[in-house]
């Protein structure tokens, strides 16, 4: 009888396969198939040996690559002979270092089903532990020092594993075998409650239980979470809320909230099956919901929207909170307004000191400093628009490839939302949402992120990418920097972000809305139709100018880009109109600013135009929060059958100029005549009409939207499915924001049409 011939093979794995039980999965099949080896984290990935016969090897292989453990992805899957080594068992063996580092960090990921029983349960070992994880949750890329994903090279190192631990740490059959971030009760991350100044009043559940009492009395709880401080507050208690609000300098932008189960989602909102899948997802990120009224939430948490940012518990932490309230959570970042949230533990005293009344803390240094994300429903995806925890730092891939030397980049996107990229070959990465570059404490954040990732990555840029606006801070911060740099213009980079996101590659037709961005010709842009080709792109389309008056007052004052319209049409005389609120001496100002044209740059933006309407309309006049005015106004519109448009006109040349001078004399008709929902409805619906009649003269197969315009879900879709109608293939964002959020994406791809 021929004995069955036994093979050696070497199996190289590269993706998402660091911290998410990987290495026990491959253990647990070698034995299933009788095979002998090892496996191990190397820094690209996972290497396995294996020998046994060629039958049991193919069907490893194939269970290897179709039977994965939740989570884990596989991109890169190489198989190579070698010569027997006659193995007799199959271990796990210690991590290689070397000079190659994988591009696939896993992000953190929410608490899974198995652990959540576990810290109920009073016959598990982890019942409340707030720290509980095992191979398939827990932190990742917030507590990573360096690759691969090992304990020693995490803040989970100075806990060493009590022998029940290290006893589950070891056992095949356990999830929790070979689990990064496990502990216990006795060998693990601990709790404390503290007042503001720092001094200890509890330890352990006993913290817990204190931060639960202070939460029932209206007190404000500064957290330490996953990615950095939270501060809760009771989000059913409105003199709670308002004082968080007046604390936090922040008056009106909407706050997110926190509830236990998706029983009391459904009686605080509608949500459909996308929505929750989102909700539910291991990013577990904060979900915009449409609210119902009354919800009994206090009304400061979402003032005059209708909308509310609604999240899960995403740690046992969290789990035990709301497990043991009996009302909904206000959950923000903890900072101070405009700057970066806290995760140093001095830090959180000195920065939240006077806001947070209590805090509750534990021993384990955060490392990376990652805000909640943020999801909405659009064109019947999830649409990330802040792009952070669970979602960061994953790869993008570009549908390009550039073997050139020179070809590896870093990018530092724009001065709002910002965030950094840093390439290598033709896969990005995009850094995690980092913040608006208003203050000296984000810029240093930022400058800190743009060093990290590098080292993180082991990647040296040879070159850098940045906005053509040489005033944004995120241009400045790199000025100095030894490295060759090119300017990439902003409404370029937006739409060559959602090409790069859905793998395109020029030709394509890129319809461009935001709030401004430096033009070619040195106005800010805003509304426009580029054509995107090969070598870089042209002007296709926009809309007619008009002034801001202020310049940068007018962004945050919606009445000012209001009465630039009134001027651009009526001239002197719309200073005698009373349609906005200003002051008989605020007018002589701006009267004498449009005269002698100071401060008063001209502008195509479609940001502005919603925020000129909004303000028209009475809904908002001063934005406290970026496109405050925008948004009341998309919340206004109300989905109806009503097809209505208003008239606009087209002039045919190129650039095309769309005017919208027929559109707001309407409008300015409608006001006496209409309700706002009405003038809001007709609106997006012709916003959407001017979309199709561009792109049909154009005509252009491949359409992409993208800009921070593209934020408002009845505009994206009514844009999205008008243009599908009409025969072209429209493309939009998902995975990376739309808003400048993505911006760094997209000055990367930029270089390789260089």
């Amino acid at each position: 009888m021929t004995t069955p011939l036994r093979i050696h093979q070497e199996i190289q794995i590269e993706r998402m396969v660091q911290g998410v039980g990987f290495r026990p999965f491959v253990v647990r099949l070698a034995q299933q198939f009788a095979l002998y080896g090892w496996v191990k984290n190397t820094a690209l990935g996972v290497s396995i040996a294996i020998e046994g016969e060629a039958p049991s090897q193919r069907s490893f292989i194939h269970a290897l690559q179709t039977q994965l453990p939740p989570i884990a992805s596989i991109s890169h899957f190489n198989v190579i002979q070698r010569a027997l080594e006659n193995f007799t068992a199959f271990d796990i063996h210690p991590s290689v270092h070397d000079t190659h580092l994988s591009l696939f960090s896993l992000p953190d990921i929410a608490t899974c089903r198995d652990c959540v029983d576990d810290i109920f349960n009073p016959n598990s070992r982890y019942y409340r532990y707030p720290f509980t994880s095992c191979c398939h949750c827990g932190s990742r890329y917030s507590i990573t020092s360096r690759q691969p994903f090992d304990r020693q090279n995490t803040s989970m190192a100075e806990f060493i594993l009590c022998k029940h631990c290290q006893h589950e740490y070891e056992s095949i059959d356990n999830r929790r075998f070979h689990a990064q971030t496990m502990g216990c009760h006795e060998c693990g991350v601990q709790l404390a409650f503290s007042t503001s100044q720092g001094d200890v009043l509890a330890q352990r559940n006993n913290a817990l239980e204190q931060a639960i009492t202070q939460l029932r009395a209206g007190k404000i709880i500064a957290l330490k979470g996953t990615g950095g401080y939270q501060l809760l507050v009771d989000a059913t208690n409105q003199v709670a809320v308002e004082r968080l609000r007046e604390r936090k300098k922040r008056v009106m932008k909407p706050f997110a909230i926190m509830v236990k189960n998706m029983a009391i989602v459904r009686t605080l909102c509608a949500i459909n099956d996308i929505e929750k899948e989102a909700l539910t997802s291991y990013a577990a990120p904060i979900v915009l919901l449409k609210s119902h009224h009354p919800n009994g939430l206090a009304p400061a948490v979402s003032p005059q929207l209708s909308t509310l940012g609604v999240m899960l518990p995403y740690s046992p932490l969290h789990h035990l909170l709301l497990n043991d309230i009996d009302f909904p959570l206000v959950v923000t970042s903890g900072n101070r307004q405009s700057e970066p949230i806290c995760i140093d533990d001095a830090q959180a005293y000195k920065h939240l000191e006077g806001i947070a009344d209590y805090f509750l803390t534990h021993n384990r240094p955060i490392l990376r400093a990652l805000d909640d994300s943020v999801v909405r429903l659009i064109n019947q995806k999830i649409t990330v628009l802040r792009r952070a925890r669970g979602f960061a730092p994953l790869p993008i891939k570009l549908p390009i490839f550039n073997d050139k030397k020179n070809a590896n980049a870093l990018a530092v996107g724009g001065h709002l939302k910002n965030t950094v990229a840093l390439s290598q070959g033709n896969d990005v990465l995009l850094s995690q949402h980092l913040g608006d570059l208003d203050t000296h404490e984000t810029q240093i954040h930022v400058s800190s992120t743009m060093n990290e990732l590098q080292t993180f990555y082991g990647i040296s840029p040879k070159r850098i990418m940045h906005d053509a606006h040489i005033d944004y801070a995120s241009s400045q911060l790199i000025a100095q920097r030894p490295l060759e740099k090119y300017a990439v213009q902003h409404h370029y980079a937006h739409a060559l972000s959602c090409m790069a996101e859905n793998g395109l590659r020029p030709p394509v037709l890129g319809i461009v809305w935001d709030g401004s961005g430096l033009g070619l010709d040195n106005t800010l842009w805003g509304g426009e139709f580029l054509r995107v080709h090969e070598k870089g792109f042209s002007r296709f389309a926009h809309f007619r100018t008009f002034p801001l008056i202020g310049g940068h007052k007018a962004i945050k004052e919606p009445r000012r880009a209001a009465l630039g319209l009134l001027v651009e049409l009526y001239g002197k005389s719309a200073f005698e109109r009373t349609d906005l609120p200003f002051s008989t001496h605020e007018k002589a100002l701006m009267q004498l600013a449009v005269t002698n044209q100071l401060n008063c740059p001209r502008t195509s933006s479609a940001g502005r135009l919603f925020d000129a309407i909004s303000s028209l309309l009475g809904l908002c006049h001063i934005n406290d929060y970026e496109g405050q005015g925008a948004m009341q106004l998309e919340d206004c519109a109300i989905l109806t059958e009503n097809t209505d448009c208003y008239e606009f006109k087209i002039e045919q040349k190129i650039p095309i100029v769309i005017d919208w001078e027929p559109m707001i004399e309407q409008i300015l008709y409608d006001i006496a005549h209409r309700s706002q929902s009405y003038i809001a409805t007709v609106l997006h619906n012709t916003l959407a009409t001017i979309c199709i009649n561009i792109t049909q003269i154009e005509n252009k197969k491949t359409v992409v939207l993208s800009g921070g315009c593209f934020q408002n879900a009845r505009l994206a879709q009514q844009v999205f499915e008008q243009l599908q109608t009409a025969g072209f293939e429209v493309y939009s964002h998902s995975q990376v924001p739309p808003n400048d959020g993505g911006l760094a994406l997209g000055q990367i791809y930029a270089g390789h049409f260089l």
